[in-house]
């Protein structure tokens, strides 16, 4: 995409209310935010929250962690109602529906900012990393295990040798927020949500944009996307650096779509800083740049370009700091895992679990499939770049990048975050295609209201049971909607229509 095309609104929206939507999701993101103070994350050196009444019955008596578990649970599923709600609420898509959505973000998106960190111990990980910084190690090669106090911090042990997988624009970011804050948690997890509040802005911002140079209606992707509870629960609430990382890439790619790829190649340059695996959208800026109709020499010719100008900023950004090109060597640390819900992953399974049953070794065998699969997603990445029409360039990006995620034997919630923007902003249709996003964010909010809590493990009330109730409450919730809820079942159905305004409540 270089230009951009015109996009035709619809020629009537029927709003029906969509205030309502907007005040029921604002709810649930307050019983999320009153579940954090009990299941949320919390440092061991947060002394101040800890010494408050109302936390310490939330999270410290076995009455006030299961009464977090519950207004979590059922405020996580009020959130995805609500979502679902609003689309139907705003029918037509046209430009009145804009301040609605907008408006729908900014009251989801606050409790969440002053809640405690939810579904994810990864901002505890960033200060700790922040202190490896400041220590003058290198942090791709020595983890936050060299800091002293990291468990005081709240890091989780998991990682705590691994080196991290993180650019050196937030290196540099960890460094400056532990800096400010002299390492204190509470004020510590403000900046970080700063840091992703501004990657959530950067995306508000240019979805709409990529969406009206593919003449898709802006308004709904911006619904499908920044409303949408993964994206809140993942960049907000859980404060994954994802969050700016994701927002600083749509930008380099709005940039490179309308003419100006050095300052796209730089932004790109920078989310790359954040996280590697956004070197994906290099191969195809430069196929922006080149142009329609270029030839084969000059698609190399500026692929070798845009290559040797983000590796140039990386090597200097290196040269800096220090640390060099160290985070390449890093990258396997996270994909070093698999999960059970991964079709890779699940994949492997099975073959470990039938290798063993034979006396092979099967979880060699797994590792053959979970290989396999990452060839797999090159092929596919390679098909993608090499091949098909040029006004297509974003989607065949959302291919490609959506090839890394669903190939890979373990995926989390966030990395579904990464690929929505993009193929919202090149249409998602209102058929099956809209109806498994409808799944996905279902699925993924059950499993991260189950998955983690911060549980108290000194009283009978343990951290299965807490799971055990926050599944059957979600589930149960995800049930009702699916299957019993007036208004949103007709969205899961084979045949998807919109219910009659006499029907909407």
């Amino acid at each position: 995409m270089t230009a951009q095309v015109p996009v035709t609104e619809p020629s009537a929206s029927r709003l029906e209310r969509p205030n309502i939507a907007i005040i029921q999701g604002f709810v649930g993101s307050m019983l999320m935010w009153l579940g954090s103070m009990g299941v949320g994350w919390l440092s061991l050196a947060s002394t101040e929250l800890r010494r408050n009444p109302v936390i310490i019955w939330l999270r410290f008596e076995p009455e006030g962690a299961i009464f977090s578990v519950l207004v979590l649970a059922i405020g996580g599923m009020l959130l995805v109602r609500s979502w679902l709600r609003l689309g139907q609420r705003l029918s037509g898509w046209g430009p009145e529906t804009r301040p609605f959505v907008l408006k729908a973000v900014l009251a989801w998106a606050a409790p969440m900012c002053v809640a405690l960190p939810l579904f994810s111990r990864d901002v505890f990980a960033y200060i700790a990393q922040g202190q490896v910084m400041i220590a003058g190690l290198n942090p791709y090669r020595d983890g936050y295990s060299q800091i002293s106090n990291y468990l005081q911090i709240g890091a989780d042990d998991l990682w705590a040798q691994s080196p991290t997988p993180y650019g050196p624009v937030f290196l540099w970011i960890e460094e400056a927020v532990v800096r400010i804050t002299g390492g204190q948690p509470d004020f510590s997890i403000a900046l970080f949500r700063i840091v992703a509040v501004v990657g959530v802005g950067l995306c508000v911002y240019f979805i709409p944009r990529l969406a009206d140079l593919h003449g898709i209606n802006a308004n709904r992707a911006l619904w499908l996307t920044a409303a949408n509870p993964l994206f809140l629960i993942n960049f907000i609430a859980a404060i994954h650096n994802d969050s700016l990382m994701i927002g600083l890439a749509l930008a380099g790619l709005y940039l490179a779509a309308t003419r100006r790829p050095i300052w796209g190649i730089i932004l790109i340059t920078a989310s790359v800083g954040i996280k590697p695996i956004t070197l994906i959208f290099l191969p195809f800026v430069g196929l922006m740049w080149a142009g329609r109709g270029a030839s084969w020499p000059r698609k190399f010719g500026y692929w070798a370009v845009t290559a040797g100008l983000s590796l140039g900023l990386l090597w200097i950004m290196g040269l800096i700091n220090g640390f060099g090109f160290g985070w390449v060597g890093a990258l396997s640390t996270p994909g070093s895992v698999w999960i059970w819900y991964a079709p890779v992953g699940f994949l492997g399974l099975i073959v470990a679990t039938l290798g063993n049953a034979v006396g092979l070794d099967g979880w060699g065998f797994a590792s053959v499939v979970h290989t396999l699969a990452r060839l797999g997603s090159l092929v596919i990445i390679a098909l993608q770049i090499f091949r098909g029409d040029h006004s297509r360039l974003v989607r065949r990006l959302a291919f490609a990048f959506a090839a890394i995620v669903v190939l890979s034997p373990m995926i989390q919630s966030w990395y579904v975050v990464w690929l929505i923007p993009l193929f919202a902003v090149t249409g998602i249709r209102d058929d099956w295609q809209v109806k498994a996003l409808y799944f996905t964010v279902s699925f993924f909010m059950v499993y991260a209201i189950t998955d983690q809590l911060d549980i108290f493990p000194y009283f009978e009330f343990s951290l299965t049971a807490a799971r055990q109730i926050a599944a059957v409450c979600a589930l149960g919730f995800a049930f009702y909607l699916v299957f019993l809820d007036r208004s949103t079942k007709v969205l899961f159905r084979r045949r998807f229509h919109q219910p009659a305004p006499g029907q909407l409540h």
